[in-house]
This record gives C-alpha cells, structure tokens and sequence, in this order.
C-alpha cells in the first residue's frame, strides 16, 4: 500500500498544479517532465470534484475498461489468432459483442490448454458453436428460486461451460436422491476436472484446475466467468468483508455434511415414507454420494444457499452480488462447488435448457476488441490539441469508410455522435459539453477500431 499512496499523492498533486498530461515513473514513483516527452502541452485548472472523478477512472477503473466496457464485456479470453485446442478445434472465446443491455458471447465450449484422457467416458468434446447471451444489468430474483437445471448453467471466461453437481441420476430413478457427478463421475474427470457429455459438451461440475490456476491467497481471486444470471463467478479468495476491508480470505461454503448414517429424510426435514429411503451411508454409498447428504446452515461459511455473497470486488467497486468456487484448505473441492441449487437472479431465456445457447443478437451491437488490441491500435491515433476548450482534431493512421465516432462522459452515458465518417480526420466541435473527461471510440463494421480519452477545459 505505500506505493499506492505515493501514486495517488503524484497523481493528485500534478493535477493541482496544472499539467495536462499525468505520465508516472513506476520505478522511482516521480512525475516525467514533459520535456521528455518531446511534446508542448497546455496548464489548465480543474474543480476538486473533477479530480476525484479522474482519480476514480484511473485507479479504480482499469486503465481501458471505462464505464461501458464493465467486466461483463471484458472478462473474456478472446481468441484473436486462431489458435487450436482439442482435436485442432478452435479454442475459447471466438468473438464477443455487446449492446448496452447485453453481452453475446461466442465460443466452442473447447479450451486452449489439453483436456483429457477421460476414463470409461466413451464421449468426444466437439465444436458446440455456442452464443450466449449475457444480461448487463443483473437482478436479484424477487420470485420463486430458479433451480439450476441440468446441462450448462453458466460459462467459464474461456468459454467451456459450468454444470451443476447433478449428473442426471437418483437412486431407483425416484428423483429424491440424486446422485453427486463431483463423487460419482470422478473416475472419468481429467486432469482438469472436466469431461464432456453425451453430445460433445465439456463441462466442469467444480473448480476448474486448469483455468484457475495456482490461485494466490495474498490477492483477490479473478472473475473466471457469468452465471446465467449475469452475476459473476469468482475464484477462491476475497476481502473478508464485504465492504472490501480486512484480509484476504477463503471464501467457505455454508454447507456441510449432515449428521446421518441413515438416509430417511431430507435436509429440509422432510421425512420420507420406507419407500423413499435411499440407501445407508457405506463404503458403497459414502456420505456426499448424493446431494441431498448436504444441509445448509445459515452463517456456517461466507456464502449464502446460492454460493454467493454480495461484497465490493476489484472490478465492482461499488460492490455486485458474486458466486464463488468452493474449495477446502487442501483445493479439494466442497459442496456446492461454483453455484448453489438455484440462482440468485433473473436467468435470460434461450441459455438454459434442451438446444439452449444459440442466441442470435436482435438488438444493435458492437464487437469488443481486446484491451490488447485496444493498446496496439492507440499508437496510430491522435488527438491534438488535448486538452482543448472548443475543438479539436482526431487523426489516425489508416483510412476509415462510414465510420461512427461516439463521445461518452465518466458514466458510460453516449453524449455525443458523429455517423458516416470517412477519410484520416475528423475535427470535434466542443458544442454544449462541460468540463471534463470524455472517452472516444472509433467505431467501423460494428467494431471498435480505436480509443482514446479526451479532456475539455474552460
């Protein structure tokens, strides 16, 4: 933390005093001259209230996530050179595009890193060509609790997905004690703890060891994907409180095992007819073989019966309500693994059930380019003067067709368009905007081909 509170202290005091343009040297913590950079800059003066909301973008924020490329957008591991997984088989995220309602996420349900051998799973992973469609806006469910039903309930950040513990089975088929795929099916898990289903699709009933890997105690765990209810999955550790103070913890579940050797009822209470009964807890049927072996007690761990919590995260400052993996101190996995027996909110149709996950976009969208590429392409883009007070000139290196440049504020809201834009330049009117700091994008084929951030002073 002292490093960040001289940043922040160099940040600040720069603004204070004028200079237009913060370069910070991260090795010995100073401002660089502007003389270094072989370029004229103007002073100029801003309010407290302005500097805070700077401050805010640039180190809360990260560096080229503004407000409408949020996590949703952001979080996934785009595969941008064609590289191969299983089989030869794409690998990954292929594309994502977003509206500002929704994310639509495409992918092959294959990861780049190897998969397999899978023991006495006589099924093959295939290319499934999903798109899923990802609500920007997640709400608590204020109805009845969605369960989550077989099949994917969610998608990790690579693009395989995440089924729940059920593997489709219960004891003499009586559907009241289903079995636990995480102790049932392990035998046929690989190395990554996946394995693909009847119809080619690999899926992970628990914490997927090959993308969350060597999760770090010291630091808050990543997103590693979207539940289907638009709510974020996270990794292992978190802020012990939910306000994001304190240490970082292990996020435990609020399940356990239940104290039993006799299976005649169920963990809400429920006693069952002679009929019902499953069979008694042995070396054949262990403890945890069903699902219904565990029993929810509010207060036990970190998370409530959905898995989740709702806690302020690196990427949601102003807090979201997130699911976590579940794993003990050894990493062995604990029940119930990712997210719990129903969702926290409102699930989008057309990603859950038979056929599901082929979502076609009906709204207008963009496709996302990656930070990355972002960064690539900010080298053949320039903005001159910046800052300026009634206009200024954006200038790239390539020629654009009907192209469309879009002004947002620090709030993510489009204040300003410009359509059918074509040649190198492009000259910006200040009009009615206010003070403050602005972010373009150069938006050509529904893409963004470049960004930049912009600042318009009195």
């Amino acid at each position: 933390m002292p490093n960040a509170k001289k940043r922040q202290t160099a940040f600040i005091h720069n603004l204070k005093c004028g200079v237009s343009t913060i370069i910070t040297d991260d090795k010995k913590m100073k401002p660089i001259s502007h003389a270094s950079t072989k370029k004229s800059y103007a002073p100029f003066c801003v309010s407290p209230v302005f500097i805070k909301k700077i401050f805010y973008l640039f180190f809360v924020i990260p560096f080229f996530t503004y407000a409408q490329l949020t996590p949703e957008v952001t979080s996934w591991i785009i595969n941008t050179t064609g590289y191969t997984g299983y089989n030869n088989l794409p690998a990954d995220v292929q594309q994502v595009q977003y509206s500002t309602a929704n994310v639509y996420v495409s992918c092959s349900d294959i990861p780049a890193y190897s998969i397999g051998p899978w023991n006495g799973n006589p099924n093959t992973p295939t290319n499934q060509n999903f798109v899923f469609k990802i609500t920007r806006t997640p709400q608590q469910n204020a109805g009845a609790p969605v369960a989550t039903p077989l099949g994917h309930i969610g998608v990790w950040k690579n693009g395989v997905m995440i089924f729940n513990p059920k593997d489709a089975m219960s004891y003499n088929n009586q559907n009241i004690w289903h079995q636990n795929a995480v102790v049932v099916e392990a035998p046929s898990f690989d190395a990554c703890l996946g394995h693909p289903a009847p119809r080619g699709e690999y899926h992970h009933h628990q914490n997927p060891v090959c993308l969350n890997t060597m999760p770090n105690p010291n630091f808050h765990s990543g997103i590693l994907g979207f539940a289907f209810d638009g709510f974020p999955v996270y990794g292992c550790y978190a802020y012990q409180n939910t306000n994001g103070t304190g240490p970082i913890v292990r996020m435990k579940t609020s399940y356990r095992k239940r104290n039993i050797t006799q299976r005649t009822s169920l963990p809400d209470g429920t006693s069952l007819s002679s009929s019902q009964y499953g069979p008694n807890v042995s070396v054949s049927y262990p403890l945890g073989y069903y699902l219904e072996d565990f029993e929810y007690v509010p207060g036990l761990g970190d998370l409530d019966t959905n898995n989740g919590r709702f806690c302020i995260t690196p990427e949601y400052p102003l807090g979201i309500y997130a699911y976590f993996v579940t794993i003990d101190s050894t990493g062995t996995s604990e029940y119930p693994y990712v997210i719990g027996p129903a969702y926290y909110g409102t699930v989008q149709a057309g990603n859950i059930g038979p056929g599901s996950g082929h979502n076609t976009p009906s709204e207008p969208v963009i496709t996302y380019t990656s930070v990355q590429e972002i960064i690539a392409e900010d080298k053949n883009i320039s903005v001159y003067p910046n800052p300026f007070s009634s206009q200024t000139t954006l200038q790239t290196a390539e020629q654009f067709i009907n192209a469309t440049l879009t002004i947002d504020n620090c709030f993510g809201q489009t204040v300003m368009e410009i359509k059918n834009i074509n040649g190198q330049a492009v000259t910006l009117q200040r009009n009615a905007l206010s003070t403050g700091l602005y972010f373009i994008r150069l938006i050509e084929d529904n893409k963004i081909i470049a960004t930049k951030k912009i600042i318009i002073t009195d």
